[in-house]
């Protein structure tokens, strides 16, 4: 086997590892707020905290992926997340979901570790299609969503948390005795210009705005879905839990789908048509009827599945020296549009006693990207290389 492929193996086993405790908390949500009489807004907020650590140091996690290696940090991470993986099986309270919940979400910057191991690997050319394949790591979510309310239904919720931390010991174990970094002849380049890359470099900072709506959305939904679907349609957590894993299954997919065609017809096209139908399909998840609500869910999987493969077909493209610093703005942006939407909806389910708003919202947000991206890409860019 190429060293290649082993490493591309290696990274996408451990993103869907890191993304399998990342996803821990959400399917049980609905039943935590029934044992230990959680708010409204503390359920959507103990959903949504797993999020926001995760998305805030995924910056200064990529920008030391390219100083130090991806091996040694992919490797400490998987370590490190076991412990609050472990613990949350005591928790029974709001702040002990918090805290540890908090804690759990660095599970969430194996994203842009694994980006600046993996990309390395590959020339540009095949870039699309490789970070295409290693976000197939999303499947964890989907392990996640199906495993531990039928995990929790054979061994009790405690056993099931128990063993995902286990999982991840061990899996952090293996990556280490495995793997090996690509070699690169550039020098490393200080933290200090890492982050005048991100300054100087207002393209980084658009690419984080569409990671915000395709990441974030395929984030939001797949933590979110399995409450909105127990409280809307009066679902078991295992059949909810089976449903979104199917959506996050599909958006998975397709993401090698998405960078591939970023590579033949330019990551920039795809999000044209992402963001459109994106932005037209969310409508569908408005109507309390479940055969138009699930028509648009897996119509908005499918595209922001195929949006998280295109944007990352960008990222290398424009910042081939700089893959890891840049994956960490970008990722973070796209965890922070994981984390505030749930907090969103529960704020409009509060206050209006529907979620219609939140989905309208989504729409609006998507068409407005889409405008973006034709001006940037289609005209600005364009003129530049002309």
């Amino acid at each position: 086997m190429k060293e290649s492929h082993k490493a591309l193996i290696l990274s996408t086993i451990s993103f869907a590892v890191a993304f399998a405790v990342w996803g821990m908390i959400s399917p049980l949500a609905k039943t935590f707020q029934a044992n230990f009489l959680l708010t409204e807004k503390q359920t959507w907020s103990i959903i949504a905290i797993p999020v926001l650590l995760g998305s805030i140091l995924r910056i200064p996690i990529g920008m030391l992926a390219d100083k130090y290696g991806g091996r040694v940090i992919f490797g400490i991470l998987l370590l490190f997340i076991s412990l609050p993986a472990y613990m949350l099986s005591f928790a029974d309270s709001y702040s002990d979901f918090a805290l540890w919940g908090l804690l759990l979400g660095m599970a969430g910057t194996s994203f842009s570790v694994g980006i600046a191991f993996a990309s390395k690997w590959f020339p540009p050319k095949d870039q699309g299609l490789a970070l295409g394949i290693f976000g197939m790591g999303n499947i964890g979510q989907s392990v996640a969503l199906f495993m531990i309310p039928t995990l929790a239904a054979i061994l009790t919720w405690q056993r099931s948390y128990q063993l995902f931390a286990l999982v991840a010991l061990v899996w952090g174990v293996i990556f280490l005795l495995f793997a090996r970094d690509a070699e690169v002849k550039a020098k490393p380049k200080s933290f200090g210009e890492m982050f005048k890359i991100l300054y100087e470099q207002p393209l980084s900072w658009l690419l984080g705005l569409f990671y915000f709506v395709t990441f974030g959305g395929f984030v939001a939904l797949s933590i979110g879905l399995p409450k909105l679907l127990q409280e809307i349609f009066h679902l078991t957590a295992q059949d909810a839990g089976f449903r979104v894993a199917g959506f996050v299954a599909l958006a998975t997919l397709v993401r090698p789908l998405g960078g591939f065609l970023g590579d033949k017809v330019g990551g920039a096209k795809v999000l044209m048509y992402v963001f459109l139908f994106t932005g037209l399909l969310a409508l569908g998840m408005s109507f309390e009827h479940i055969v138009p609500f699930t028509i648009g869910a897996l119509g908005v999987a499918a595209c922001v599945g195929l949006g998280n493969g295109a944007v990352f077909k960008l990222v290398p493209e424009y910042f081939p020296k700089d893959t890891g610093t840049v994956t960490g703005l970008v990722g973070a942006m796209g965890g922070l549009g994981g984390f505030f939407p749930p907090l969103v909806l529960g704020y409009i389910k509060t206050y209006t006693g529907q979620y219609d708003l939140g989905f309208l919202l989504l729409s609006i947000f998507c068409l407005t990207c889409m405008f973006l991206n034709f001006i940037v890409f289609f005209k600005v860019l364009k003129q530049k290389t002309a």
